[in-house]
């Protein structure tokens, strides 16, 4: 930690949200958390706990969940997002009018911009301004082993060396690490697509085809990524760090993956719609799915396991079928 103890303001009191926001807090940060919903931040407050994401892991005395968005973002120095892609630019455009130029801006959002497909740093950029420091947090993180205090790795990314450190060291404690990087699109592209692969994999399992199956589709799933982020400009060694491989490795591979959850439904018969009510969280990989395809396509990237799955998601293609046509593709050198 550094000398400066800031205030943090934590928009998002889902889990992952709530899971920083009690890293932070045990960390010695002081910490105001803000969710959408009043009476939800209010049982919160009267609970001191999460007891529907998080239950028996008290908050820590630092943390302080608070109702009104002005209050929250009273006097802070730094603001944390940990809202769904879907609810990021509204989460933006709700701060913009309290925060001043100094206050830097962090996010844990893994996701892409519904129906335009922007990465999220340029949406910031375009409703907060550029001359604030920008930070995206990202890496293979279930929210429930990180607010246990189980070893967890993520790493920071921001185009200020000097912000990545800083945001990193805030976070950085006995069981978690923080790595910084500057490669802001690797790391967002690394968390927006594994999710995609993480629906492919639950699939795949579903399907009972094995692990076999599971560490190819992992594995081109990889290969993909890679491809789409190095078109947009992302670094190959994000690809193959915990932004990466780290997290396309966790989400692909565990049932608390809300993604990999949403794959398996789908296995077994059950609609997007049906999934989601069984999972109870937002799961972002569905909407990624149709934003990334149209990025790849647009960018003449070739993306096959996405594709599959988006026709799965949304063309109502039987997942056996899906599966299939990826076996059927001609062969051709594992360098393409």
């Amino acid at each position: 930690m550094s000398d400066k103890s800031p205030v943090f303001a934590v928009i998002g009191a889902g889990s992952w949200g709530t899971a920083l926001a009690i890293l932070l807090a045990r960390n010695g940060v002081a910490v105001k958390l803000w969710g959408h919903l009043p009476e939800e931040v209010q049982t919160l407050a009267r609970d001191r706990e999460h007891r529907a994401f998080l239950p028996g892991i008290p908050f820590p005395d630092k943390l302080q969940p608070v109702e009104q968005l002005s209050e929250v973002l009273k006097g802070v120095d730094e603001v944390l997002i940990a809202v769904p892609s879907h609810a990021f630019g509204s989460a933006l455009h709700a701060i913009a009018p309290y925060l001043s130029s100094a206050i830097g801006v962090c996010w844990a959002t893994k996701g892409l911009e519904p129906q335009t497909g922007r990465l999220l740093h340029e949406v910031a950029e375009e409703t907060l301004g550029k001359s604030r420091p920008f930070a995206v947090i990202s890496g293979p993180s279930f929210a429930k082993e990180v607010a246990a205090g189980l070893p967890t790795a993520i790493t920071v990314a921001s185009e200020s060396e000097a912000y990545a450190e800083r945001i990193a060291d805030y976070l950085h404690s006995d069981c978690f690490r923080a790595y910084t990087s500057s490669d802001v699109i690797g790391l967002e592209i690394g968390g927006a697509a594994k999710n995609v692969m993480a629906i492919g994999a639950g699939i795949s399992d579903g399907l009972k085809f094995g692990a076999n199956a599971r560490a190819a589709l992992i594995t081109r799933g990889l290969n993909e990524i890679m491809r789409l982020g190095l078109a947009l400009g992302g670094k190959a060694e994000t690809f193959i760090g915990l932004g990466g491989m780290g997290d396309l490795v966790l989400t692909c591979t565990d049932d608390q993956s809300r993604n990999r959850r949403m794959g398996l439904a789908l296995a077994r018969g059950a609609t997007i719609e049906q999934a989601k009510q069984e999972i109870g969280q937002e799961v972002e990989g569905v909407m990624a799915t149709q934003e990334i395809c149209t990025k790849a396509h647009a960018l003449g990237v070739e993306m096959p396991i996405t594709e599959q799955i988006q026709r799965v998601l949304y063309q109502g293609l039987d997942p056996r079928s899906a599966v299939q046509t990826l076996l059927e593709r001609d062969k051709r050198p594992e360098s393409g």
